[in-house]
């Protein structure tokens, strides 16, 4: 009878249910990167970033007792993150109410410096609803299918917010332009 392997995941995810503050530790390493400019951008702030990451990672143990294996646990953990944005969005639990400030980025959006803070800024302006489905889409790679059971919205109404997200950043970046 041939064996099945146990993905390395599943099992630091089974020892983090229990409590396993070192495999809560290694969880954290491994996709705290990865969902840190993910946030960011969602939250377009810095310090409620902080704070969803924060409640993601307490939140874990709880969580994973709803994780099945089906799928990649990163992609789970993604997930989870966005949710914990949108619940903060929704709730108006904010740190910080304005834009990035000059040099505080999201740290993965390509040089040069002034147009990473004109992005930055044009993503902060969006509304909470525009900016997280621009975010999902077309930064994160969502699908309209995916972004719509995340967030709680028709698929229609994804592929609407994407456009006037799209309309409203190119009015803002052409603001931006030098005369």
């Amino acid at each position: 009878m041939p064996t099945l392997r146990q993905d390395p995941d599943d099992t630091l995810a089974a020892r983090a249910q229990l409590g396993d503050a070192a495999a809560l530790g290694e969880l954290f390493e491994r996709f705290a990167p990865t969902i840190w400019p993910l946030l960011v951008r969602l939250l377009a702030s810095r310090p409620d970033a902080e704070d969803a990451l924060q409640d993601v990672f307490i939140g874990l143990p709880e969580a994973l007792r709803r994780y099945t294996s089906r799928g990649r646990l990163g992609g789970w953990i993604r997930q989870v993150a966005v949710r914990t944005a949108l619940m903060r969005l929704r709730s108006g639990r904010r740190r910080a109410e304005s834009a990035f400030a000059e040099g505080d980025m999201p740290v993965s959006l390509p040089p040069p410096i002034e147009l990473r803070l004109a992005i930055s800024a044009a993503l902060a302006a969006l509304p909470p609803d525009l900016r997280t489905v621009f975010v999902l889409k077309e930064i994160e790679g969502y699908s309209h299918a995916e972004i719509a059971h995340m967030v709680g919205i028709a698929v229609g109404l994804s592929e609407v917010r994407l456009c006037r997200a799209r309309q409203r950043l190119r009015v803002l970046l052409s603001d931006q332009e030098p005369t």
